[in-house]
């Protein structure tokens, strides 16, 4: 994953309602949900609801399909995962590092 993909993922979960709608999506598995439902579960309005999501799926972080007269929303589970893993990639990198460093230092 790239720095700029990553950052826009990121960007995208960095509100409350967003993070909302998403972790409601998130809870709905892989069957998604319709715009109407996520406004009935979250409280939003039908108007920001629509702004929120066209955010989230340009980052890619969620996916719409029309199905008939409705939109049917899912999270992007393999998107946030690479997120999450993009993020936790270098995990106790630098603790790692320093703990060579100090046995090398021992060592010597």
């Amino acid at each position: 994953m790239q720095w700029e993909q990553a950052a826009q993922g990121f960007a995208a979960m960095g509100s409350e309602a967003r993070l909302q709608v998403l972790r409601c999506l998130v809870r709905a598995g892989p069957d998604g949900l319709t715009v109407s439902d996520i406004q009935e579960r979250t409280g939003i309005a039908p108007s920001t609801l629509a702004h929120h999501l066209k955010f989230l799926t340009g980052a890619e972080v969620v996916a719409q399909e029309r199905v008939g007269r409705s939109t049917l929303n899912r999270a992007n589970f393999d998107q946030l995962e690479q997120l999450a893993g993009f993020i936790l990639s270098e995990c106790c990198a630098d603790e790692t590092a320093n703990l060579s460093d100090k046995k090398a230092a021992n060592d010597g």
